[in-house]
Formats: structure tokens, C-alpha cells, sequence
């Protein structure tokens, strides 16, 4: 046994699924298997019923998230084409902006380089018109674009980031052909930092295949050489994010209708990297870099004061469903040896997760960037 402490975690790409959707996750569970994780605060994207895309709709998220979090939670704001860039008058009260260019549903998906353009506009003007970007270092900015932006899409967002000089961050990076872009980029200069997912790292499209519906997301699982480089250009990903975006298994096994694409997540992050960690192809460095600092650092998130986590990094064991603490209770990676236990969170000088139980309150983890004062 090797009990190390090591610095609180964010997932920066978690879909809690508040409102609309709480029998897949709602804050409180989502949050209780986020410091299962040994994840202290999380990022929510805006894809709910209704999506967070107006003043009014963010601060109705804010307030239900801030009556039952165990941990802290930062909420983004996402571009629709139904109330277009309604959410800029609370822009500083959000992590970031989403924008889906590519597979997603509804009204968030943007599909006109009209849009496209007007929205990386507005966002430019209104860092602006507040002092810059958080995740240049102004704590009264506003946070970076984040794009789900896949194939062709990928150079448009990078094209319009650059030209209005836009902190650009793009979520789930899973191709060659993609990473290898932003690799460019980011040796030209351009402010683009991405992210890629603990399954888009460990699984391929055959581990699909196998997987059946457990095994559907998006981006979809992609070939071994598509990992390959990811791997390879390990230097370029600034973080690991999970796209945790939990669905009940009777959806995702339904004979009736398609599917929904997305699995958890949030839970297996830390376990899956100390393993990489035990075969040598991350350091124990390259993991904190990625889940701790680098987040903080994109999204402009201050570190909460005498936090952090015990693992035991020696710790074996067998990924089980029965065990996830999501309330979907699976995951993709169920069956796998994985090694690296969370023993012991501690948020703000409390201890809040131990031994596998939850020692914290519904509402004492706290909504980020003000988001639930009614700004």
C-alpha cells in the first residue's frame, strides 16, 4: 500500500443532466460520483432541458445546483440558434461558452459560418467590454470558447478563434488528423488548448464493436491509429476531461428506439491514469498537470483552499458496475484491472469522501463564478 496526496481534480467536461434529464444524473449524484472520483469540481455543459443559453436559464441551473452539490461546479453557457447570444449579459458568470458545431441535437447545434461568425464575435466583444479572458489570467474576465468542432469543423473554429483573438479550448479530441492540426496550431501561436477523454484513450473502435450501445458516443471510438496519436502527441493535450454524459442502461440497450450516445465517466478518470501511470506512459506528473493545474488554469478556476486527495496508487481491483456511484450505475470500462484507489477527499479543510462513503452535505459544495447571485 502507497498512500499518496496529491492535488484536488477537475473534470473540465462533465453533463450532469439537470434540468431535464435527473433519472440519468442530477447534481447531487453527479457531484457524489464526482468526488468518488477524487474530482472536487466539475464542469457542466449546457446541453439540458431547456439548454443554459439565457440569463434566466443559467441562474435557474445555478440555484438548483447550488441546493444540492457536494462539490463545486462551474456551468457554461452554450450558443443556440433560437435565442442566439442571449446569455452575454452573464457571460462572466459562466466557465465558458459551448458551441457544438458538430453531432449534437436541437437548437445547439450551429451549423452557418453566419452564426459560426457572429457568435465568436459577440464573445470577443464582450471580453472586451469586461477586461479580457480568465484563462489569460484576469480573475475578472471571461472564460475561453469551447468547441465540440470534429473533422472539417476544426479548422473554420480555428480560423475564426484566431482572427478574433479567442482563447479557443476544443473538448474530445479523438483523431489523428485532429490532433495533429492543433499540434500546428499551437506551434504557429494560435491560444488553442484541447482535451482528450479517458475512452477515446483506452478504447478503439473495436472495443465499440464489443461494447455494443455501452460502447456509442461522441466523437465515436476511432481506429488504433487514431490512439496511436493521440498518444504520440501527448505534449499537445492540455487536459483529460472525461465527457462524462450518463444515460440508464434500459436507453441505452432499448430495441425501440436509437440508442443516446454517452457513457460515465467521472468515477474511472483517476483509476484509468494511475494505470497508465504503473505501464509507464504517463507520469504521475503528466496526470496532475492534466486533471489539477491545467483546467484551473484554462478555465480560470482558483485551487480551493487546503484541498486535495489520498490514493493509494498500489491499490488493484476489477472496474464493476454494481460499484460506480453515478446513478446509471455502469461503464464502459466494467471488467478492466485498473490500479490507484481514492481513499480520502478533502475539500476547504473537509473531509468529505472516505473509505468509499460520502461525508458531505446536499448544497456544500459551492456554484462557481457567482453564477447563483443572481448576476
Amino acid at each position: 500500500m502507497t498512500i499518496l496526496r496529491l492535488p484536488s481534480l477537475v473534470d473540465a467536461h462533465v453533463h450532469v443532466r439537470e434540468p431535464g434529464y435527473e433519472h440519468k444524473e442530477d447534481f447531487y449524484s453527479g457531484t457524489v460520483a464526482a468526488l468518488a472520483g477524487g474530482v472536487v469540481t466539475i464542469l457542466d455543459m449546457p446541453n439540458t432541458v431547456p439548454p443554459t443559453d439565457t440569463p434566466a436559464r443559467l441562474l435557474a441551473k445555478a440555484r438548483l445546483a447550488q441546493a444540492k452539490v457536494v462539490c463545486d461546479v462551474g456551468l457554461f453557457v452554450g450558443a443556440t440558434t433560437t435565442e442566439l447570444d442571449a446569455y452575454l449579459p452573464v457571460a462572466q458568470a459562466a466557465c465558458g461558452l459551448k458551441i457544438y458545431v458538430s453531432d449534437t441535437f436541437g437548437s445547439l447545434r450551429i451549423e452557418s459560418l453566419d452564426l459560426l461568425h457572429r457568435f465568436f464575435r459577440s464573445w470577443a466583444e464582450c471580453a472586451a467590454a469586461h477586461g479580457g479572458y480568465r484563462s489569460q489570467g484576469i480573475a475578472e474576465g471571461i472564460g475561453p470558447i469551447a468547441v465540440h468542432a470534429e473533422e472539417l469543423m476544426l479548422p473554420v473554429c480555428l480560423a475564426l478563434a484566431n482572427l478574433h483573438g479567442t482563447p479557443l479550448h476544443v473538448v474530445h479530441v479523438s483523431r489523428r488528423s485532429e490532433i495533429e492540426l492543433i499540434r500546428k496550431a499551437k506551434e504557429q501561436g494560435y491560444a488553442v488548448t484541447c482535451e482528450a477523454t479517458p475512452h477515446h484513450l483506452f478504447l478503439t473502435a473495436e472495443d465499440a464493436a464489443r461494447l455494443g450501445p455501452r460502447g456509442d458516443m461522441r466523437p465515436r471510438l476511432v481506429t488504433a491509429d487514431d490512439v496511436a496519436a493521440l498518444w504520440e502527441n501527448m505534449a499537445y493535450i492540455d487536459l483529460i476531461a472525461t465527457d462524462h454524459a450518463p444515460h440508464t442502461l434500459q436507453e441505452k440497450q432499448s430495441q425501440e428506439a436509437a440508442p443516446p450516445p454517452g457513457v460515465p465517466g467521472v468515477e474511472t478518470l483517476l483509476p484509468l491514469l494511475l494505470t497508465a501511470v504503473h505501464e509507464e506512459r504517463l507520469t504521475l506528473e503528466d496526470v496532475v498537470e492534466r486533471c489539477a493545474f491545467a483546467p484551473r488554469r484554462i478555465y480560470g478556476i482558483d485551487e480551493p483552499e487546503d484541498s486535495y486527495i489520498e490514493v493509494d496508487v498500489d491499490a488493484e481491483f476489477t472496474v464493476r458496475d454494481e460499484a460506480m456511484l453515478t446513478r446509471v450505475k455502469w461503464t464502459p470500462f466494467a471488467g478492466r484491472r485498473v490500479r490507484g484507489r481514492v481513499e480520502r477527499v478533502v475539500l476547504r479543510g473537509n473531509e468529505v469522501f472516505a473509505d468509499g462513503q460520502l461525508l458531505a452535505a446536499p448544497g456544500s459544495g459551492r456554484v462557481l463564478f457567482g453564477a447563483a447571485d443572481g448576476i
